[in-house]
């Protein structure tokens, strides 16, 4: 990335990307893991996923995040998150048990690359924090605007307000410092190298004197004394992080917007603003966002500053070594998007932009459900592959947390959790994004893989760099397309079995499929999903899957589903898809068996109750 003056165009690009896409992977393939939304009951400084409860020394809802419920059994896959596969891919060949003219071809799906992804001008309340005219013309350079300190902005630590008495103080009658002053010559120390980690955890407190008794840094001193020499660039990435963070007044050149409950909005930032405000977070510069007791200015946030993932509260050597894994993900973010290597690939450096945009559907836009006459679309159905790597192309789904990235920065170690660790670039949106309201989802656009992975939870360790060589649209993001929803959680299972539940999972799911009005249908990338809700949210598989394929029937869009080594229901999903398509079964149908089927005392095979309800003989499947 450039390190040229921030107040100058840093980065000229060609107009047009003509490198050739490859999918780059890292060690041995074994087996996918499975991907269920599954989170446990450990506590962390992150907000819930329930809707109720409260743990951890803050008194702030904690987020249930991977555990013995959704970890067992998971098999490895050291997953380098690249590219989706050909036509003559394995995917193509129909699931064991599912009939070869029951299964769609997985190469006949539209994915991003043959779509318009939407033009920046086009986003309904959009903020560009790069200047777009500029960017038409190949050169990526900051947008001028306003600075902002309200609550309809984030709170940018170079912003920070003098003290009250910051002209004098009494006693000296010296200026007294204010506290980018402070964060700025604590983070010019680590510029000039030499450091230790005691000297990272003296920079960050010196700004954060509040939580000089409640913040360690025990995964910090791990990896320094366990993991760095593997990874061997820790001495030159910190020093070169720190000068990243000082450049925020130089790249951020406007006021940032939240991205509020309720609120469509969107905010289109480039890979290098992104790579400064998350650096920022690394050393926890962020103000007003540590603090998570109920009532506090941004408890209807996710937390940001990385104080949470350096730490070891309460105290597990476990959790310890999976942080440390997280590090080394971040860590080697941070080294690519700072990387002088002038042999690095001209189509992996990060020189291009991210759209983050939250979606808001208001109740009375919202299907009808018992009076939807769509059908089924196209579904290709998989027990082998993932959401992340055979999906790339396809419109993927993040299983999320309504406090968006989970327990990234603490200890969760799933789906959406490993999404991000994989591309950082994620992490930013905690930074504004509120969380999400029921009808609500967060679409991200353009955003790169740089890491890749093995194992699941409590098995997953950061496996080496990635080379995402991904092409990119005329606005240059990268064709990858992340819709974040978050599932319902259920400590009782039964409790899914209700009309208002299973409603909200429809209009979850069709919130983050739904098309832009200005796009045909045939022009819309496939959706690339799986068992949402599932595993320790307590969904039902079989439930999840249909309440799915109707969204996408309403919303016009094909689907990819990865049952992730479940041979079982890769066929009966695939058989029973096949059976309602071929006999023109519609929407409002599947709904009214749904609501009869919540109304059972007993509860027979969900499918097979479905198909005497339409009138299919038992016999004919």
């Amino acid at each position: 990335m450039s390190k040229n003056d921030s107040s100058q165009v840093w980065s000229c690009l060609n107009q047009t990307d003509n490198s050739v896409t490859n999918k780059a992977s890292v060690g041995e393939t074994s087996q996918k893991p499975s991907q269920n939304d599954s989170r446990n009951n450990s506590a962390t400084q992150q907000p819930t996923c329930s809707k109720s409860g409260a743990g951890g020394a803050t008194n702030q809802p904690q987020p249930t995040e991977a555990g013995d419920r959704g970890a067992t059994n998971q098999p490895s896959h050291n997953q380098s998150m690249g590219e989706g596969s050909v036509c003559n891919s394995s995917l193509n060949t129909p699931t064991s048990g599912v009939r070869s003219e029951d299964a769609y071809p997985f190469c006949k799906l539209m994915k991003l690359q043959a779509c318009d992804m939407g033009r920046l001008s086009c986003i309904r309340d959009h903020t560009a924090l790069i200047d777009t005219d500029y960017l038409l013309k190949g050169c990526i350079a900051p947008h001028t605007g306003k600075d902002f300190w309200d609550g309809f902005h984030v709170k940018l630590p170079h912003l920070y307000p003098q003290p009250a008495g910051h002209q004098t103080s009494h006693q000296t009658h010296h200026a007294m410092h204010s506290r980018w002053n402070v964060t700025r010559e604590a983070l010019k120390q680590l510029t000039r190298g030499h450091f230790s980690i005691g000297d990272v955890q003296t920079a960050i407190m010196s700004y954060n004197s509040d939580y000089k008794h409640k913040w360690t840094f025990e995964v910090l001193h791990q990896y320094a004394q366990r993991l760095e020499k593997q990874d061997n660039y820790l001495e030159t990435v910190i020093p070169k992080m720190a000068k990243l963070a000082l450049e925020l007044p130089d790249l951020i050149k406007k006021g940032v917007p939240l991205l509020r409950c309720q609120h469509i909005k969107a905010v289109t930032l480039s890979q290098q603003q992104i790579a400064c405000l998350l650096a920022n977070a690394f050393f926890c510069t962020f103000p007003h966002r540590n603090n998570t007791k109920p009532g506090s200015e941004y408890i209807t946030f996710p937390t940001i500053n990385f104080s949470s993932l350096f730490g070891n509260s309460p105290k597990d050597e476990t959790k310890v070594a999976q942080k440390a894994q997280k590090l080394r993900a971040i860590l080697q973010y941070f080294h690519t998007v700072t990387t002088d290597d002038p042999h690095q690939p001209t189509e992996a450096k990060p020189d291009g932009v991210v759209t983050f945009e939250r979606i808001s559907i208001p109740n009375d836009q919202l299907p009808k459900w018992k009076n939807e006459k769509k059908l089924l679309r196209n579904l290709h159905v998989s027990s082998k592959g993932s959401i992340e790597e055979e999906g790339s192309g396809l419109l993927q789904v993040d299983f999320a947390c309504k406090y968006i990235g989970g327990g990234v920065l603490g200890t969760g170690l799933v789906q959406e959790e490993i999404l991000f660790l994989m591309s950082p670039e994620l992490i930013v949106s905690r930074l504004f994004t509120e969380k999400l309201d029921h009808n609500e989802c967060l679409r991200i656009t353009g955003a790169q893989i740089y890491s890749s992975y093995s194992g699941y939870s409590r098995s997953f360790e950061w496996a080496g760099p990635h080379q995402d060589k991904t092409k990119r649209d005329k606005w240059r993001r990268r064709f990858r397309q992340i819709v974040a929803i978050d599932a319902l959680e259920f400590k009782n299972p039964k409790d899914q079995w209700t009309k208002d539940n299973i409603t909200r999972e429809l209009n979850k799911a069709y919130v983050g499929f739904r098309r832009d009005p200005d796009t045909p249908p045939e022009h819309l990338p496939a959706i690339a999903t799986g068992n949402w809700g599932c595993g320790a949210f307590g969904g039902d598989p079989k439930l999840k899957a249909l309440i799915q394929l109707m969204a996408a029937a309403v919303a016009e869009r094909d689907m990819a589903y990865f049952t992730f080594g479940n041979e079982g229901l890769a066929e009966e999903l695939q058989n029973a898809h096949y059976h309602l398509k071929t006999n023109k079964v519609t929407v409002d149908k599947l709904y009214k068996a749904l609501m009869d089927y919540c109304g059972q005392r007993e509860r027979p095979d969900l499918y097979f109750f479905i198909f005497k309800k339409i009138g299919l003989q038992i016999s004919q499947l």
